[in-house]
């Protein structure tokens, strides 16, 4: 998997504001003010984050006018977590029968959703948020490296059959695997790493991870909104709950309380 990603010459780079960024994940002494130098470095990226940052979604009424500004309004993580989001978003091109917007649309409504249950898993916000981000990676590097294959797979997935099981029968892999040797390969924490590669399983992990739990529970949240509004929570992985020591009840209790998540989504696509 190493050797396919690195063979990859389609592969973006992504911009060295992003890839420094990520490397602050693992620096516990890397301040604001170095986030805000090294954003300043790349015009087009600051000009979209303050676009971003004076959005409603990012608290609209508190002008925001240089970096400096974000960093005091914002806050070095929620900061860090929009750069990245922005960086991403406008860095990777989506490969022929790729629908790169759809892709990014629902990376982004897995993040909100796992930034929210966040707090009722005791875990950071902003890692959470980036797990959500990512989780899905794996599947744009397959299209990447394996065009034709991926457009059978989606194909087939549009009816109702198992990605994962596909891939892992057409390619060897599947796009979980994918997706954290790419953020392995980009140098997010293993954390994140973890989190992408356990998400549809996170009990086969060595550890559990909360994080992997998290994308799993957020992506149920997507799959049954409906059902939850209702109270019905047939289908919910409540042994993953359980294995976190978290209590069931008080869960469900604010899940069907959801507020709206995915207000602003198309201020990041465009």
């Amino acid at each position: 998997m190493k050797q396919m990603i690195e063979k990859a010459t389609n592969l973006p780079s992504i911009p060295k504001v992003v890839q420094e960024l990520i490397s602050s994940f693992n620096n516990p002494d890397i301040t604001s003010g170095h986030i805000a130098a090294i954003l300043s470095n790349d015009q087009a990226l600051t000009a979209k984050v303050l676009r971003m940052a004076n959005s409603v979604r990012y608290g609209g009424h508190r002008k925001v006018g240089s970096v400096k500004d974000a960093v005091l309004i914002l806050g070095f993580n929620s900061l860090r977590t929009l750069v990245l989001s922005v960086g991403f978003a406008s860095t990777l091109r989506g490969p022929e029968a790729f629908d790169l917007e759809a892709f990014w649309t629902k990376s982004f409504k897995v993040a909100n959703r796992c930034k929210w249950l966040a707090k009722s898993f005791n875990i950071d916000a902003d890692i959470a948020y980036t797990c959500g981000l990512l989780h899905a990676i794996g599947e744009y590097l397959i299209h990447l490296v394996k065009p034709a294959e991926a457009v059978a797979i989606d194909k087939r997935v549009n009816t109702g059959e198992s990605r994962s099981r596909l891939e892992k029968q057409l390619l060897g892999f599947d796009y979980t695997e994918a997706g954290a040797e790419l953020a392995n390969y980009w140098y997010f924490p293993q954390e994140i790493v973890t989190a992408i590669r356990y998400q549809e399983n996170p009990a086969a992990a060595p550890e559990l991870s909360a994080y992997a739990v998290c994308i799993h529970i957020a992506q149920y949240m997507l799959d049954n909104e409906r059902s939850i509004a209702e109270g019905n929570f047939d289908g919910f992985p409540a042994k993953l709950v359980h294995a976190l020591h978290l209590t069931l009840s008080e869960l469900f209790a604010r899940l069907e309380k959801t507020p709206e998540l995915d207000e602003g989504i198309e201020e990041f696509l465009h």
